[in-house]
């Protein structure tokens, strides 16, 4: 999938809306896992105003149920800051962290999530639980869906539409 498929930001540098930079770099990484044939979900972790670490869905390629986007861009980052707390991090995803996804962003301690799309069959930010402001844990994140929303939904409606006009999923 060619990157021209979603608008280029106006520059390198941050245009108005960090959050949308931010998210057209996890985009970036949804249209890798695409080109693998992988589910296109992208995550990018930014610290201190920069990417330190990022991730696509790999869990074909690598035969893990566990290699999400998500799960994949945290563990980089820990290593990035030689810590599993992950305090002073955003992650940036292109859909709404699942179950596992929201339990790895509570025990590392991630202070601020930002996804595009919501899944409404598995969402576990806001859609179908709200794992990640769950006051009974001893950790809370903030939340904010909805960045770059068509542009993170376009990507798996298509990928999904060609998986199942080859008979698959």
């Amino acid at each position: 999938m060619k990157r021209s498929m979603f608008p280029e930001p106006l520059s390198d540098t941050h245009p108005l809306n960090p959050h949308d930079h931010w998210m057209r770099k996890a985009l970036d990484q949804a249209i890798q896992a695409y080109d693998q044939g992988e589910v296109p979900v992208g995550a990018v972790v930014v610290h201190q105003d920069r990417i330190i670490a990022e991730g696509c869905n790999q869990r074909e390629t690598l035969r893990d149920p566990t290699a999400h986007a998500e799960m994949i861009a945290i563990t980089q980052a820990a290593a990035a800051l030689g810590s599993w707390r992950l305090l002073d991090c955003t992650l940036y995803v292109t859909l709404e962290p699942c179950p596992m996804c929201a339990g790895a962003i509570v025990q590392s301690r991630i202070p601020f999530v930002v996804y595009g799309t919501p899944d409404p069959k598995g969402g576990a930010c806001d859609t179908m639980f709200q794992i990640t402001s769950d006051i009974r844990l001893n950790h809370q994140a903030a939340v904010l869906g909805g960045v770059l929303m068509e542009d993170c939904r376009a990507i798996l409606q298509q990928f999904f539409r060609e998986q199942r006009s080859l008979g698959k999923k």
